[in-house]
């Protein structure tokens, strides 16, 4: 995770487009500005910054669904549930699924776990609109080779 950039996917695990599923890991950092003030002397990771891991992950998936050709944006996020804290160095397993996809939306149930054990989950609302340009949609295909992201051909389904 690189915290700072808003980089909170290390790697997809598994993307499995017949089923509409992705998974990915994530380590927390051991160190970041973000934990010099949550809090200091007792570093926590931020809860939004864990519901911005949930969405990255749905992201992923209707990235990857949509074949690079739309970009999704965050636009709701509803029952969400923190059941425990994050401190540093733990590794996160983020799972998504796609529940819905259609009108320009796509909604998502999320959650992220950790050595087995629920940390949180929620529903994710993504606004689903084509990139605003070439140069993006290059990024995130950069991107996406960073975190083994598999191509069309090897992705399940």
């Amino acid at each position: 995770m690189r915290l700072e950039y808003f980089q909170l996917i290390d790697r997809v695990t598994d993307l499995n487009l017949a089923d509409r599923t992705i998974r990915t890991e994530n380590t927390v950092p051991q160190a970041s500005t973000v934990f010099e003030g949550h809090f200091p002397g007792y570093p926590l990771m931020p809860g939004v910054l864990l519901i911005e891991t949930m969405a990255q992950t749905s992201g992923w998936l209707v990235v990857a669904l949509n074949k690079f050709e739309r970009m999704p944006f965050l636009a709701a996020v509803k029952d969400a549930k923190f059941r425990t804290f994050v401190v540093p160095g733990m590794v996160l397993a983020v799972e998504a699924k796609l529940e819905h996809d259609g009108s320009g939306y796509a909604v998502t149930n999320a959650k992220i776990t950790s050595a087995g054990k629920q940390i949180c989950d929620a529903t994710i609302t993504l606004r689903v609109m084509p990139f605003p340009n070439d140069e993006i949609r290059q990024h995130m295909r950069d991107q996406a080779g960073r975190l083994g992201v598999p191509s069309e051909e090897s992705a399940h389904g």
